[in-house]
């Protein structure tokens, strides 16, 4: 099969396209034909081995961990999908190597879920690894509930888009920072904008001058310091950027697959609760150029990379 690999970390420039291995397909897992996969900031992190003291790599590694595609063939021991079926799935194992940039992946079904009959593959492979974050972040560790004031960063990004939805979902009044470009983007999704930088902290008191109930942080460094001053008695805090959030009284979140929590995603989406922007696509042989656009870390929702069955 066709697929993206590394065999070294590096930049973007270390991707190749060509023949890859077909995948094998254990009796927990099913083969999927990928239609699309999403590119997120922690596939190019990988790639520059970032992670290398948690996740060991198995070169040559396929990245990409979200995906949206059709069952080809059933595990031995799976009974939760058979073939035809169409899925989305969070395929992150705790190695590196058999990632979703490919023609094919076998994929645990403890990763999947049936893809929401409203998105489209773009779409639908843009779900998993943000609404997951964002879902399990909010609902699980900062445990936001109606009436809430949630503070939301980077609010017009992948992560940031789902977690304002979510957040108005659960009743809560969502606050988020954006670059003015996304203001209206923001206001779209149902929260109320204030720009990044210096007097963002005065900002957000202007519109919350008792603090707020939860903040979710996913830049980390200055911003979650400023983040730890706005909250109010008995806030909480959370981020998937930086794990000094301990020092603040907070907690530190990696997302992890869930077959419940994606299934809930998937029906949130259906019932039109939340959506999926897509920004930019590209076919699987430019997955290059994508992870280069992903990692200028300017994007507005997802950078999504297809694969072309229908020529």
């Amino acid at each position: 099969m066709k697929g993206i690999t590394y065999n070294r970390y590096g930049g973007p420039e270390v991707l190749e396209y060509g023949e890859v291995r077909d995948p094998k397909v254990g009796p927990d897992s099913v083969l999927v034909k990928v239609r699309a996969a999403a590119v997120n900031p922690v596939d190019w992190k990988c790639r520059e081995g970032y992670l290398d003291g948690v996740l060991d790599a198995v070169f040559p590694v396929v990245p990409g961990w979200d995906v949206a595609g059709v069952v080809v063939q059933p595990g031995a021991a799976v009974g939760e999908f058979a073939v035809g079926d169409e899925v989305i799935g969070y395929v992150r194992e705790d190695f590196l190597s058999r990632g979703t940039f490919a023609e094919y992946v076998a994929a645990p079904v403890r990763t999947l879920a049936r893809k929401p009959r409203n998105l489209t593959w773009e779409e639908a492979a843009g779900l998993p690894l943000v609404g997951l974050t964002a879902y399990q972040v909010l609902t699980k560790a900062l445990e936001v509930k109606r009436g809430d004031t949630v503070l939301v960063h980077a609010a017009a990004g992948g992560v940031g888009s789902l977690a304002v939805q979510i957040a108005r979902h659960l009743g809560a009044r969502v606050i988020g920072t954006a670059s003015e470009s996304n203001h209206d983007f923001v206001r779209s999704l149902g929260g109320e904008p204030v720009s990044y930088g210096e007097g963002m902290a005065e900002r957000v008191r202007g519109l919350a001058p008792e603090g707020v109930d939860a903040v979710f942080d996913t830049i980390g460094g200055d911003t979650l310091k400023a983040s730890a001053n706005l909250l109010a008695p008995d806030g909480r805090l959370a981020s998937i950027a930086d794990g000094d959030v301990a020092d603040y009284g907070g907690r530190y979140c990696f997302v992890r697959p869930d077959t419940e929590d994606l299934t809930r995603l998937a029906e949130l989406a259906e019932q039109g609760v939340v959506s999926v922007h897509v920004s930019e696509t590209f076919p699987l042989e430019r997955a290059e150029e994508a992870h280069r656009r992903n990692q200028e870390g300017r994007t507005r929702g997802k950078i999504v990379v297809t694969v072309d069955w229908e020529s």
